[in-house]
């Protein structure tokens, strides 16, 4: 009876004592590549996606002129001539509904609108939108007029439905929220901001181009105003604009404390303005 047969395979001694050698490098590798990885997270960890802006409401001008024009027409009348205030109103009512909108004027008197301005918008139940407008009347005083308005699919504007008198929109003191910003202690800018704000108010245009940056776009005041005293400039977007509370007196002697937003900018060590309040461009 035969043994076990051994098959002997010949491997050369560079293998044999690669093969530990190999177990070793590569669990030293995986670990090297844990750890890279570990501190380009902890240095640059993955960006999460922001979330996109949320809609911006865009005031739809044209609904703002039709409650405007109806609150207009609708406080008008003259109980010497009724068919002037219908005539006013046909364009709102229609031949369909009632030509006065709901409203039976006087026997004796008038009513002129003075001015009127919105200053109140949300939806409706129905769909519709509901402005406030406010109501300046010759006789009645100011009044608040609730104005419902419906754009209807292909673009014309119709009225909702019956108006409705109002009070005004909730409003509360004064309150200065400048008064938390950081005060500008750079004299050199405060020197600036004054002295730009100084012409700018009294339409010394060449001579606020002193202080301006090239491409600065700026609006004077109509009528011009002489400033009298700088109360604060203050911090009102981190080294890039100057909030400056003054007062200024115009040409018939009355006094007003006013509020600019002056953007700034330094330019070889020396502070230049860009743009006051507003963008007359936009």
């Amino acid at each position: 009876m035969s043994g076990p047969v051994v098959t002997v395979h010949p491997r050369r001694m560079w293998v044999l004592r690669l093969g530990p050698r190999a177990a070793r490098l590569l669990v030293g590798a995986v670990a090297i590549t844990g750890c890279a990885a570990a501190a380009r997270l902890a240095i640059s960890p993955p960006r999460v996606p922001a979330p996109p802006p949320a809609p911006v409401a865009v005031a739809d001008l044209s609904q703002q002129a039709f409650a405007a024009l109806f609150a207009r027409r609708y406080l008008t009348w003259d109980a010497s001539n009724p068919t002037l205030h219908q005539q006013g109103l046909a364009p709102f009512t229609g031949s369909e509904t009632d030509p006065d909108a709901g409203v039976t004027p006087p026997a004796s008197g008038s009513e002129q609108v003075l001015w009127t301005d919105v200053v109140q918008s949300q939806p409706g139940p129905g769909g519709e939108q509901v402005y406030t407008v406010a109501v300046q009347t010759d006789v009645a005083g100011l009044q608040y007029l609730a104005v419902p308005v419906v754009r209807e699919p292909g673009g014309r504007l119709i009225l909702g439905g019956y108006p409705a008198f109002v009070g005004p929109p909730a409003m509360g003191p004064f309150h200065d929220t400048s008064a938390s910003l950081p005060q500008v202690s750079d004299p050199g800018l405060s020197v600036v901001v004054t002295r730009a704000l100084r012409n700018y108010l009294a339409g010394a245009t060449s001579d606020l181009a002193a202080d301006l940056t090239p491409d600065a776009d700026v609006s004077p005041p109509v009528q011009p105003l002489a400033l009298s005293d700088v109360v604060a400039l203050r911090w009102s977007n981190a080294g890039q604009a100057v909030l400056a509370q003054v007062v200024a007196d115009d040409a018939r002697g009355a006094e007003y404390t006013l509020t600019y937003d002056i953007a700034v900018t330094r330019e070889q060590a020396r502070w230049e303005v860009s743009a006051i309040e507003i963008d007359p461009d936009a």
